[in-house]
């Protein structure tokens, strides 16, 4: 096994588009990662380049502690498993998964045992006489798997492999993925554009936009203390309600100020921000820290104030809901109670002690 460092990791491609800007991250040893952003913003670069797939502009990449910049892909020891599966379809999934094994040569009683192996773990050794025109999509992101498992890498690439599966079956494939990990142990890097994949996947996530990298923690901390107004945003379904206002100061105490209403800042917010006192600021709230007031008594911090109940969204054990006021728009995760009917005015809470602030600027999280 090894941990893969990346070092001031730059990409340009002949039309001049700097696709990776100056990307530096490290999954140790045995570690899930997962790189996740928006289409375009470099993530797959990144991958290909460690896959030794696509040429390095300019930094370095090593795998354990050898620079691999000029190392051929077979020679790097990593299996990647790509977003079509790249199954051989003339060969059955026996000869698909051991196809690596014949390259090296290893005597077939072996490939037989290795194969085998694999195919357990994965269920699916009652497949391995079918070929690729035979299985399922997700049959056949087992064997690609079981294709990247058998060779036994030191670090496992994964790129977009869920993309194309139906949402049913990319939850259960999720937590085979992570099974597996649990399993072997081997590095992984993962790259998806899904963020539920990498919250519920990732030790640690890489967040990317443009390029560049926005933010590197584990999926709770970017989830709680986002570094700014896109990794907010992009972090959490339904997406965060960020509204513009000003801070005020009323006495010893300071409030948020939209157009349709004044919010007081907790203790610890107001001592944070007291430099931003009659200036605009951007207010982040989830959808869990808005509630019904009648049902509010898990608020720690409440601060009410009067919406109108635009749509309401079943969705089984919860409801989004969405409230309006003069000038804004939120959305809200109920739980399926005493629900608000379309068209009402509702009483709504904001806990106010797990509200975000940025700079509206810098769109950097200032609280």
């Amino acid at each position: 096994m090894a941990k893969v460092t990346v070092k001031n990791l730059n990409k340009y491609f002949d039309n001049g588009v700097h696709a990776v800007k100056d990307v530096t991250f490290t999954a140790e040893d045995k570690e899930f990662v997962v790189l996740v952003g928006p289409s375009g913003c470099g993530k797959t670069t990144i991958l290909r380049m460690i896959a030794g797939l696509e040429e390095v502009s300019s930094g370095e990449i090593y795998i354990g502690d050898v620079l691999v910049n000029n190392v051929p892909p077979k020679e790097r020891d990593i299996a990647m498993v790509f977003q079509n599966y790249a199954l051989y379809p003339h060969m059955t999934v026996f000869d698909n998964m051991a196809f690596a094994l014949k390259m090296r040569h290893i005597p077939k009683e072996d490939i037989k045992r290795i194969v085998y192996d694999a195919a357990k773990l994965l269920g699916i050794e009652s497949l391995l006489k079918r070929k690729p025109g035979q299985l399922s999509g997700g049959q056949r992101q087992r064997v690609a798997v079981g294709r990247a498992i058998v060779r036994n890498p030191k670090v496992f690439l994964f790129d977009e492999p869920l993309s194309n599966l139906d949402a049913k079956l990319r939850v259960a494939m999720r937590a085979e993925i992570v099974k597996l990990h649990h399993t072997i142990g081997n590095t992984m890097i993962y790259v998806t554009h899904d963020q539920v994949e990498a919250m519920t996947m990732a030790d640690r996530i890489v967040v990317m936009k443009d390029g560049v990298i926005q933010q590197i923690d584990t999926p709770l901390n970017i989830y709680n203390n986002p570094a700014n107004m896109f990794v907010a945003g992009f972090i959490g379904s339904p997406a965060i309600n960020m509204t513009k206002g000003k801070l005020i100061r009323k006495e010893s105490d300071l409030y948020f100020d939209s157009e349709d209403y004044q919010l007081k800042l907790t203790p610890r917010q107001a001592e944070v921000l007291q430099n931003y006192a009659d200036k605009d600021i951007i207010m982040g709230i989830r959808p869990e820290d808005i509630y019904d007031s009648r049902f509010d008594a898990m608020a720690e911090s409440p601060q009410k104030f009067i919406t109108k109940v635009d749509f309401v969204e079943p969705l089984g054990n919860e409801y989004h809901v969405i409230l309006t006021t003069a000038n804004n728009e939120y959305t809200a995760r109920f739980d399926p109670k005493d629900l608000p009917k379309m068209g009402q005015d509702l009483s709504v809470t904001f806990d106010m002690a797990k509200a975000h602030f940025f700079d509206p600027e810098s769109e950097v999280n200032l609280y």
